[in-house]
């Protein structure tokens, strides 16, 4: 790692102090102890030692304060009632940083908080980096620091490879190590972060990012400490085209109880971390299977620049199992040529020669077919990556003469994902692997990690995001009315409806007379958020008398709902009805700040919930994406004879908004424009609706006098009844 950060203290020690060292292997301090020793570690150990002159044929220290200072890291290996007092003497000697394997912290009770307080502020009054309390420590394969006591090196290092591990959780990420080293799934970095007092998984994963050995980064985690850091790591690692794949644990309210006993992670809303793995190129997985599939696949380094796959198979019912997975996974299988498929049809007559391509059981008694299926197959320039099922090759003769045929065209294309189905034994597996071709079982796992290769692919060509802009407009921090709302947005470039303000009847008839009828009108009230609940809102009104009556019938509606409200007056608007109603939202997430929603408005977002969302600011990119990601987006690009929506004012509203969400981050709450009406292309869209929640509400008390137009025309007094319309 040619670059400084702060972390390399952590995996690149050049002296390491090892508090509780000892000579039995069996015990953790033995384990890690022996494993640092015994895996080409070349920097100095110390262990400290009152009872022994040697651990494990290396001379010891009696005690801490016989350290020389400036040591770069420390094992802690010690009880937990032990640790503080370790790591005040560590501070002392300017040990520079510490890998804490403890447990018994903030994850136990409220003894273990005040410990693991005290250790972060040790930490932060000497400038020692922390890993821990409660992991299982730190790996560097590249120079055989190995400080964790996971069982897995009992045989030795592995060969160094590409994959970075980052997990908050000590025992899944010993799990996940053991099982990529099973699969053959070289590692280059890992490390658990535990109940993360200083180092978080977030910055590892930012050192990864930064590796030049490390190519791809899996990370599991239960919570998100800090925001910014997650996010610029996120940032950094597509920026450097690495694939970051993420288990993140907590979905269900159950799993959210149990991570915050785990490691007392602070989890957020599911769906914000979704749209922020989303945003940031992050593909999400749902168990160690995939984890470990999409790792396999990354490892190559070869990422598809469409989701156009070629489909093969000796088996028709594979074939069509194939062609309904590849759907569900968002690739197209198109057609082949008519050139091709002729060809394929010359090699085996009775083939199914579309694609999905069925070679029938015929090709599996002879290599050369197989060869020459995937070859016409990868002619296609409309095919950008291949999966093609075979069963497995008992006789070594098949083994010895596909490999060859297979490297020649793993060569000729090298842009184009190749993957091979077949259930072989780890070791008939290596002859495809060294010809170029991953190799997976099940052609669903295969499919869906070729989904996984295009959509990285896809982010890592988007990572320079269109321009954010910037917003100055700033919300008050007490209560607004949809009426003052609006105009607030109107002046922050979000386009709204054309409305009037009205204290009277008769305003309120001139004003529907001026802008032509129908009209809406809706009471006008900081007060009363939630306006049709008490009988607020009056639709398609046609006529002088209908406004007139309307006028009277909000404000006395308003009254016996609540008598203390505010009220500004009557909104007249025009009813507008030529469009798609959308939903645009703004929900301040206790973890990554505001998030902006956008969906279709009225039921559907309510019954279907059928959103996407974004952390703002963001470009016009990522509103265009968010737009096409909902399931009703074929409503805005027009059905049933109707044209397309004006879905380019839509995305720069959305990128507006975003703006204005990041200028306000401490002071909003939420935001919702519900109905936000997107007109036919060219025409526009219009907020008909605005409430604005600020992270402070200024409720009106009891004796707290009542804001009045200043109108003299005034049909109505704060507390007293309304006149009869008559």
């Amino acid at each position: 790692m040619k670059n400084s950060h702060a972390l390399d203290i952590l995996f690149n020690p050049k002296a390491i102090v090892a508090v509780g060292a000892s000579s039995n292997p069996a015990k953790i301090g033995g384990r890690i102890f022996r494993y640092t020793k015994d895996n080409g570690y070349t920097g100095k150990l110390y262990p400290i030692n009152a009872k022994h002159r040697q651990v494990q044929g290396v001379p010891t220290l009696p005690s801490i304060s016989d350290l020389p200072t400036n040591v770069d890291l420390a094992y802690v290996m010690v009880p937990a009632p032990a640790v503080v007092e370790i790591m005040e003497k560590l501070a002392e000697r300017q040990v520079k940083a510490a890998m804490i394997f403890s447990s018994g912290f903030a994850e136990m009770n409220t003894e273990g908080i005040a410990a693991q307080q005290r250790i972060a502020a040790i930490a932060h009054e000497s400038g020692m980096r922390v890993l821990g309390p409660n992991c299982m420590g730190a790996i560097n394969i590249k120079n055989g620091m190995v400080g964790t006591f996971a069982r897995t090196f009992d045989q030795g290092l592995p060969p160094p490879g590409v994959i970075g591990f980052a997990s908050q959780s000590g025992a899944f990420g010993s799990y996940g190590l053991y099982l990529c080293l099973e699969r053959g799934l070289g590692i280059s970095l890992w490390c658990t972060t535990g109940n993360e007092v200083d180092v978080d998984v977030a910055e590892c994963l930012e050192y990864m990012a930064l590796d030049e050995q490390t190519k791809v980064i899996l990370c599991y985690i239960e919570g998100c400490r800090n925001r910014d850091r997650l996010i610029q790591a996120l940032e950094l690692a597509r920026s450097r085209r690495k694939p970051v794949v993420m288990l993140k644990v907590g979905r269900t309210q159950l799993g959210a109880m149990a991570a915050a006993s785990h490691t007392a992670s602070l989890v957020g809303v599911d769906a914000v971390y979704d749209a922020v793995f989303r945003q940031y190129g992050v593909h999400r997985v749902n168990s160690i299977e995939e984890l470990l599939d999409v790792a396999y696949v990354c490892s190559a380094g070869i990422f598809p620049k469409s989701n156009r796959v070629g489909l093969l198979s000796s088996s028709g019912g594979i074939a069509i199992l194939m062609a309904d997975t590849a759907t569900g996974f968002g690739l197209q299988a198109p057609e082949l040529s008519q050139d091709a498929q002729a060809r394929l049809k010359q090699l085996i007559p009775f083939s199914a020669t579309r694609n999905p391509v069925d070679m029938t059981a015929q090709a599996t008694y002879n290599q050369m077919l197989v060869k020459d299926y995937i070859e016409v197959v990868l002619e296609q320039d409309n095919v950008d990556s291949l999966v093609c099922f075979l069963p497995p090759a008992r006789t070594p003769e098949y083994r010895k003469i596909l490999p060859p045929e297979l490297k020649r065209l793993r060569q000729q294309y090298p842009d184009k994902p190749l993957i091979l189905c077949s259930s072989e034994e780890p070791k008939a597996k290596r002859p495809y692997e060294d010809a170029g071709f991953l190799v997976i079982e099940d052609p669903t796992r295969a499919l869906r990690s070729v989904a996984a290769l295009y959509n990285y692919g896809r982010s890592f060509a988007q990572a320079k995001q269109a321009k954010k802009i910037e917003s100055t407009v700033l919300i008050p921090e007490q209560a607004m009315s949809e009426y003052a709302a609006k105009k607030l947005l109107a002046k922050a470039g979000i386009p709204v409806v054309t409305e009037r303000l009205t204290t009277s009847a008769q305003e309120a008839r001139n004003a529907a007379q001026a802008m032509g009828y129908p009209v809406v009108m809706k009471i006008a009230s900081a007060d009363i958020l939630h306006k049709t609940e008490i009988g607020g809102v009056l639709l398609n009104l046609n006529g002088p008398q209908a406004v007139v009556d309307g006028f009277y019938t909000l404000m006395r509606n308003a009254r016996k709902a609540t008598s203390k409200a505010r009220l500004d007056g009557v909104i007249v608007a025009p009813m507008v009805t030529d469009g798609v109603e959308t939903i645009l939202g703004i929900q301040r997430d206790p973890v990554f700040g505001p998030v902006v929603l956008f969906g279709l408005g009225g039921i559907f977002v309510e019954v279907f919930k059928d959103v996407a969302m974004r952390l703002a600011p963001f470009g016009e990119d990522a509103a265009a994406q968010m737009i096409r990601e909902i399931k009703g987006f074929a409503l805005l690009k027009g059905v049933r004879g109707k044209g397309p929506m004006d879905i380019e004012t839509l995305i720069k509203t959305l990128t507006t908004l975003s703006a204005f969400a990041a200028a306000n981050a401490d002071r909003l709450d939420s935001l919702d424009l519900n109905p936000f009406i997107v007109r036919p292309r060219g025409k526009g869209a219009l907020a008909l609706d605005a409430l604005i929640v600020p992270c402070q509400l200024r409720p009106a008390s009891g004796n707290e006098s009542l804001a009045q137009p200043d109108n003299p025309d005034l049909d109505f007094a704060p507390g007293l009844m309304v006149k009869s319309a008559s």
